[in-house]
This record gives structure tokens, C-alpha cells and sequence, in this order.
């Protein structure tokens, strides 16, 4: 299986809300095999600007905390699965856990339909 895989990160582990992250990893997955991480720096958040931008490297799934529906969607329409509620870990442990079927999913707990703050996210 090959797959390149885009995680918003935050002092090295997933950043709860990938809009406010301070970079993506983005994972290059040969044979079912984690081969190379890049961490990159992201352009200066702009709605609807993270899902083209991260196509440009070939990804094809998105790892996330907390995103609104809107960014799933745009997601989707450049081909790229967005998986969303994922836990706090480093983008290799998370691409571990989703290579093996074993990426525990809960609420996407970053819903934009609602005014609240946690961490880093704050609407």
C-alpha cells in the first residue's frame, strides 16, 4: 500500500484543530511502510487554502483532530480522505495505528457549529 499521508502538527504531535497548526507532516507510505516524514510549514491560514495545498505533494488522506464540515468536504474534492477525532500522538504513531486498522477515532471534537474553546482551538 502506498499512500502519503498529511498530519497538522504542534510541537511534534497532532495539533487538536488543523487549521491553527504550526506545521504538517506529511508521511510518505511505501509498501504499507512508513519511509519518509517531511515537516513542512504551512502559508498563513486562509479558509479553504489547506486542502489545495497540501494536494500539491500528492496526498491522498489527511489525519486530524478537530475540523469543520466545510474543510472535510474540500478535502474530499481534491481526492484526499480526511480522517477526523483522531488522538494526541506523533504523525508516526498515528500512521502506525491507521496502517494496522488500529487509528481510534472519536468525535470530531472541533465542530465549527459550535462557539467554545479548547486548547488551541478557540471560535
Amino acid at each position: 500500500m502506498n499512500k502519503c499521508i498529511a498530519i497538522p502538527i504542534q510541537n511534534g504531535i497532532l495539533c487538536p484543530h488543523f487549521g491553527h497548526c504550526e506545521q504538517f507532516a506529511i508521511v510518505t507510505v511505501k509498501n504499507g511502510n512508513v519511509t519518509d516524514i517531511k515537516e513542512l510549514i504551512p502559508p498563513e491560514h486562509v479558509p479553504g487554502l489547506y486542502p489545495r495545498w497540501v494536494a500539491q505533494f500528492g496526498v491522498t488522506d489527511v489525519i486530524a483532530g478537530g475540523m469543520g464540515e466545510r474543510a472535510i468536504m474540500l478535502f474530499n474534492d481534491q481526492n484526499i480522505n480526511a480522517f477526523v477525532g483522531a488522538p494526541i500522538k506523533t504523525p508516526k504513531e498515528l500512521v502506525e495505528d491507521f496502517l494496522s486498522n488500529k487509528l481510534s477515532l472519536s468525535a470530531n471534537y472541533c465542530n465549527h457549529d459550535e462557539h467554545h474553546e479548547h486548547g488551541n482551538c478557540q471560535h
